[in-house]
C-alpha cells in the first residue's frame, strides 16, 4: 500500500463549531505563515499515474479546451523551473504550449526568494493543472518572497491591481487570527472582475484564512471514484476537506439569502467542493533537481483552488453570489453535484456531507463552467 506523505499540518484555532462562538487566538497576522494544504501520494515514477486532465474535464462536465484573461497563482519562493515542468506536462496531455516566448506564462517574482521543495511541488500543481483546466488563459505565477501573511498579501495586492488578471488562485492557509477582518479589502479586486480562491485546508473540520473571508470562494475537498468505463461511479466527501464556521468573519450576504443553518450570523465554509484525496489524486511533474525529475500523484484541497480559477477563466461567471443563487434555483443539478456522503471529522453536524449545503463540501462540485 502506497505511503501518503503529509506536507501539511494546518496549526488550527478554531471555531467551536456546535455554538459558532469564536476561539481564543493565539497569535495575530503577525506571525502568519501560509502553508500548501497538499499530499504526496506516494514516490516519482517515469509516467503519470495520478488523473490526467481528460479524467477531470470529464468528471466535471467541462470542454476540452477555452479560457479568457490571466489565471493568477499565488504562491511563495521560486521555482525556477516551473517553466520547463508546465512544457512537459503540456506535451504529455497535448495541451497547447505555454512559455514565456509565447505570452501563455509569466513568472514574477516579488523580491529575491530561495527555492523550497513543499512549495515547489505546490507550485508545479497549481501551474500545471490552472494550464490543463483553462488552456487558452494566461497562467500568471506571483511568487511572494516567504509564506509570510505581510508577503503573501504583497503578492496578492500585485496581481489584483493588473487589468488583465480574471481570477486569483491562494492554494495556501493557515489558523485564523483576530485581525484578518481589517485584511479582507486585499480580497476585492481593483477591476472589478476578479473572483478569488483559497484551499479551505487539509485538516479535516475548522476553519482557516484566506478561505475565511467573504470575499474569497472557498474550496472543499472530495474523493472521485470510477467506473471501469471511465465515468464518474461516486463523489463523497474527503476526510480532510477543511471547513466550518469563522471564528471572526460574519456572514455574508449571499449566505444569509440562501439560508446556512447552523452558522449563527458567521462565515461558513467551504462554498464549494473539487477532488482533493491523495488516492484520486492528479498526475504532476515537477523537477527537483538538475538530475530529479518525475511524475508524482498529488492530492488536497490546493488542488481546487487553481482549478476553481480556471473554471473562472473558461466562463468569467464563477463566484460566491452566483454559486449561492445557481444552488437555490430548481435546476441547481445542473451547476453543481451534491455530495452527500462522508465526513471530516467527530463533531455530527458539522462534519457531515447532505444535500443542499453543508460544512465539508459547501454546494457542491462543478457540473459547468458557466454560473
Amino acid at each position: 500500500m502506497k505511503n501518503i506523505i503529509r506536507i501539511m499540518s494546518v496549526a488550527a484555532i478554531i471555531a467551536s463549531q456546535a455554538a459558532g462562538h469564536p476561539a481564543q487566538a493565539a497569535y495575530r497576522f503577525a506571525s502568519f505563515r501560509g502553508r500548501p494544504p497538499i499530499h504526496q501520494l506516494g514516490g516519482s515514477s517515469s509516467r503519470p499515474l495520478g488523473l490526467s486532465p481528460d479524467q477531470i474535464k470529464s468528471a466535471y462536465n467541462l470542454p476540452a479546451t477555452g479560457g479568457h484573461g490571466t489565471i493568477a497563482i499565488i504562491g511563495a519562493y521560486n521555482d525556477k523551473y516551473i517553466e520547463s515542468d508546465l512544457h512537459v506536462f503540456s506535451a504529455q496531455f497535448h495541451l497547447p504550449s505555454c512559455t514565456t516566448a509565447n505570452g501563455c506564462f509569466e513568472k514574477h517574482l516579488m523580491g529575491p526568494a530561495t527555492s523550497n521543495a513543499g512549495w515547489a511541488l505546490e507550485t508545479s500543481l497549481d501551474v500545471e493543472w490552472a494550464h490543463a483546466i483553462a488552456p487558452q488563459a494566461k497562467i500568471l505565477l506571483v511568487a511572494a518572497t516567504t509564506p509570510s501573511g505581510k508577503n503573501l498579501l504583497a503578492a496578492i495586492d500585485y496581481a489584483r491591481r493588473r487589468t488583465d488578471v480574471v481570477t486569483i488562485s491562494m492554494s495556501w492557509g493557515g489558523a485564523e487570527f483576530p485581525d484578518e477582518v481589517a485584511l479582507d479589502n486585499h480580497f476585492q479586486s481593483a477591476n472589478g472582475h476578479i473572483t478569488f480562491f483559497a484551499s479551505s485546508g487539509d485538516s479535516g473540520t475548522g476553519a482557516i484564512w484566506p478561505a475565511a473571508s467573504p470575499n474569497v470562494v472557498a474550496v472543499g475537498g472530495t474523493k472521485l471514484t470510477f467506473s471501469q468505463g471511465g465515468n464518474v461511479h461516486t463523489e463523497s466527501a474527503w476526510t480532510g476537506s477543511g471547513g466550518g464556521v469563522s471564528a471572526y468573519e460574519v456572514e455574508p450576504a449571499y449566505q444569509i439569502d440562501y439560508t446556512i443553518t447552523k452558522a449563527q450570523g458567521h462565515r461558513a465554509l467551504p462554498d464549494v467542493s473539487y477532488n482533493a484525496d491523495p488516492s484520486s489524486g492528479y498526475s504532476v511533474y515537477r523537477t527537483a533537481g538538475k538530475s530529479r525529475q518525475g511524475w508524482y500523484v498529488v492530492g488536497g484541497t490546493s488542488a481546487g483552488a487553481p482549478q476553481w480559477a480556471a473554471i473562472k477563466a473558461l466562463g468569467l461567471s464563477a463566484d460566491n453570489a452566483r454559486f449561492y443563487t445557481d444552488k437555490a434555483t430548481a435546476n441547481s443539478g445542473a451547476f453543481f453535484r451534491d455530495i452527500r456522503s462522508g465526513r471530516n471529522g467527530d463533531c455530527v453536524y458539522y462534519c457531515q456531507a447532505r444535500r443542499h449545503y453543508d460544512y465539508v463540501t459547501g454546494l457542491g462540485s462543478p457540473l459547468t463552467a458557466a454560473f
